[in-house]
């Protein structure tokens, strides 16, 4: 609001000061940058954004697989934290899901056994489910959703917009401060010129 005031300073008026003109100047490249530059800036950043994360989801659809796995048993405690550390991922996925030890073939005919976690709890011996595992066998997390890819895309994109209009607003609030401040020097010099005559007869003659 404070922006679009100050784009009124253009009026004519016997008393605007140059500073004025120059305020209003200030305002109307904020509202410039609020209303043009902001957007221009969000939507290159998210088209950016958008088409890398479009196609790291291309890539990680292309190098995980979701592949059948069967239930050995329970883990015990010690590996469940093995586990953890060998498959950070995996366990980012699913960090309160119960371990278990579980086999399963890879794409490429490989057989693996492995702790992961439970997609039901409580598992039995048997239970098949299906993990995400990369060419060789090795437990990936789920490959990026392009649906998620654009969302995180447009975020980023609002982002930056609002941190260029932020940056328009706080520059020229910092320039309006500093001419203010220019402004009261300038008043308290008059004042101390013209205040020792001030209220003495004939003192303008």
């Amino acid at each position: 609001m404070r922006t679009a005031m100050g784009v009124w300073r253009w009026r004519r008026n016997p008393l605007r000061r140059p500073t004025d003109l120059f305020e209003a100047w200030v305002a109307f490249a904020a509202l410039v940058c609020v209303l043009l530059v902001a957007p221009a800036v969000g939507w290159v950043a998210g088209r950016q954004v958008d088409g890398t994360l479009q196609q790291a989801a291309h890539e990680q659809q292309q190098e995980r697989h979701l592949v059948p796995a069967v239930v050995v048993r329970p883990a015990a405690e010690s590996e469940q934290a093995s586990g953890s550390a060998a498959d950070p991922s995996a366990q980012r996925t699913a960090p309160h899901r119960t371990q278990i030890v579980a086999v399963w073939t890879a794409p490429d005919g490989s057989s693996h056994q492995g702790t992961v976690p439970a997609a039901e709890e409580p598992s039995h011996p048997g239970d098949r489910f299906r993990i995400w595992t990369d060419a060789r066998g090795r437990l990936v997390g789920q490959p990026l959703d392009p649906s998620s890819a654009v969302f995180h895309a447009g975020m980023a994109g609002l982002a930056a917009a609002i941190c260029v209009a932020a940056l328009g607003e706080t520059v020229r609030r910092l320039v309006v401060r500093r001419l203010m401040h220019r402004r009261y020097i300038r008043l308290d010099r008059a004042w101390a010129a013209t205040g020792p005559d001030w209220g003495r007869a004939g003192a303008g003659s």
